[in-house]
């Protein structure tokens, strides 16, 4: 893929680009924001509370291997299970006109050891302008499409293995740090962007695990407001454990609406990154100097089709299939890994206000490998959700 041979210092063009053009975490959709009331008319604080509740049944499809795809040679394991995966709460405080705090906990978290997991969102947003907003504490950086909307609106069983894998390095998910957002106009084209400086090893952590730090940008340009077509660059340099790591993402959006009733949502995304994790794993007397030779690839193409029923009892019908792509040691031992979720879906409210979805995800690897969670798997969901 051509766009993953760029050289390294041209992150740093993305990263400069993204602070000069402009300087609001605001949605990924490109719509204008409404103005806020005028202040003198309002009290604060105000506050809001919304949560989440999700929860599954699970059945493995493939013999010796259990409902989270680990095989097991000598036939134990669990094979089907019903999970809860969320109960979130979320409190956010309009503390003045122009800052809010947010507050988000995952309460089904309490099921393991709370420790590190529970707390995800606690940060401190302030907004200048829709040009400039500085967001502080613990939040979900942008670097690619999947971190600009919450998991109740997902059009698929979950977040992409490449997600996954990519908050495990300190790109995604929730990490502690600072970030730049905004909105300006290039021209006729929306230009949204994001500049982040975070300590990249993941949540609820009391101090970073190194002096380092990752530095990332997100530009989104908005082409086309009729299919609401939009392109995504995504680039970000670092510091682990004193070696270099770079990470580059691209990713393509759309949105088209054949009618009132029918429409069709597209997403398309690919990204490469230095895989610092596995090469820190590695004995450092075995391990080469250059991290760069452990690297992760990984793309997902999702289509979702939407029908608007707008019964009393069922709002509308949803139809997906995601196809993923993920090596996360292409160079040196290379075995990808390709998953095919499809997924249908019954919205009984509306906005995802409950749903109900159902589908197989089925997990293919170029070799298999035994009591390891590299082996095919074919698992069967049921996922029920409501949000409030």
């Amino acid at each position: 893929m051509a766009f993953f041979s760029l050289k390294k210092r041209s992150l740093i063009l993305y990263i400069l680009l993204g602070w000069f053009s402009a300087n609001a975490q605001i949605q990924d959709s490109l719509q204008t924001t409404p103005q806020p009331q005028e202040e003198d008319h309002v009290k604060y604080p105000q506050l809001q509370i919304k949560g989440l509740f999700q929860a599954r049944y699970l059945v493995g499809m493939s013999k010796d291997v259990d409902v989270n795809g680990l095989h097991h040679s000598d036939g134990s394991g669990t094979s089907n299970n019903f999970m809860l995966k969320y109960m979130r709460v979320q409190v956010r405080a309009q503390i003045s006109k122009r800052t809010e705090v947010v507050a988000l906990a995952n309460l089904a978290d309490f099921k393991n050891d709370p420790k590190g997991r529970v707390l995800e969102n606690a940060y401190l947003k302030y907004t200048f302008s829709p040009k400039l907003a500085f967001t502080v504490g613990q939040f979900r950086p942008w670097f690619g499409i999947e971190e600009t909307y919450p998991i109740d609106i997902i059009k698929s069983l979950d977040w992409s293995n490449q997600y996954s894998e990519f908050g495990k390095l300190g790109w995604t998910s929730f990490q502690i740090g600072l970030s730049a957002t905004g909105q300006v106009k290039l021209g006729e084209i929306p230009l949204q962007y994001a500049v982040s400086v975070v300590n990249g090893n993941g949540k609820n952590q009391v101090n970073d695990n190194d002096n380092g730090k990752q530095y990332s940008t997100r530009l989104l340009f908005g082409l086309s407001k009729k299919y609401n077509f939009n392109v995504g660059l995504n680039g970000g340099i670092g510091e682990v454990f004193s070696k270099k790591v770079y990470a580059v993402g691209i990713d393509l959006s759309s949105m088209v609406q054949f009618d009132p009733k029918w429409s069709l949502d597209m997403q398309l995304e690919a990204k490469q990154a230095t895989n610092h994790v596995l090469y820190n794993s590695i004995a450092p007397e075995v391990r080469p100097d250059n991290p760069d030779q452990y690297l992760i690839r990984g793309a997902y193409f999702l289509p979702n089709l939407r029908y608007e029923i707008n019964h009393k009892n069922l709002s509308a019908f949803e139809l997906s299939c995601r196809y993923e792509y993920l090596d996360t040691n292409f160079r040196l031992a290379s075995n990808p890994r390709q998953t095919i979720t499809p997924m249908v879906g019954l919205e009984f409210l509306k906005n995802y206000g409950a749903r109900i979805q159902l589908g197989v995800q089925f997990d293919r690897y170029k070799y298999q490998v035994e009591n390891t969670n590299q082996y095919n798997n074919n698992l069967f969901i049921v996922q029920v959700q409501s949000r409030f």
